[in-house]
């Protein structure tokens, strides 16, 4: 079996568990053009279309959007990480630690924590930064990444991001899609949500 035939059976697979779950309608609804306040920090997202917010935090600091489910497409916001944090929950501390976060990370550095957080907590070998450059987020000057990896079930994914320091602690927000079909299918979703994020001044 190729491996494009392969990707295309996970992918199937990942469609059909999802809708029989149910697993977006079971989530929290995010109206469009309705302000949504990111975990508990002080940025907002104002969604130009309806979205689903995962009911379920992967972090302190962390919540997830989708559109058709987690698998096929997911948005997570980093709101104020603080030094001395990681970006997800830890599962286990002492046996599986994750990167974190400190008050000497550079912007130029969180690509890499992203990266390392991934490989740790995904259980992923394969990850390639593919982009970084400056860019704009929440209104100030951050930076921009792209990257590709695989999952646990060999589904090549590609992802996008921006973040952002301000007054010590990260901002960002991330895109990850399958990158047969979905990534460039909900890329522009994605880049709208992320130009409507702001930070309370």
């Amino acid at each position: 079996m190729t491996a494009v035939i392969r990707n295309t059976w996970v992918l199937t697979a990942l469609c059909l568990a999802t809708v029989a779950s149910g697993a977006v309608h079971a989530n929290a609804y995010r109206e469009k053009d309705k302000i949504s306040k990111i975990a508990n920090s002080s940025m907002t997202v104002t969604p130009p279309r309806d979205w689903n917010r995962l009911t379920i935090k992967p972090g302190k600091y962390a919540e997830v959007w989708t559109l058709d489910g987690e698998q096929l497409n997911d948005v997570t916001f980093y709101g104020g990480v603080e030094p001395g944090t990681p970006l997800l929950r830890e599962r286990n501390k002492k046996r599986d630690p994750l990167p974190k976060f400190t008050t000497t990370t550079l912007l130029v550095e969180v690509p890499e924590l992203l990266e390392g957080t991934y490989r740790a907590h995904k259980k992923i070998g394969s990850f390639t930064l593919t982009n970084t450059q400056p860019g704009q987020f929440l209104g100030r000057d951050g930076v921009h990444f792209t990257y590709d990896y695989t999952d646990q079930d060999d589904l090549p994914r590609k992802g996008e991001a921006r973040a952002v320091l301000i007054d010590k602690k990260l901002y960002m927000v991330t895109f990850d899609a399958p990158r047969l079909h979905y990534f460039n299918r909900t890329l522009s979703d994605f880049r709208t949500l992320a130009d409507a994020a702001k930070i309370a001044k």
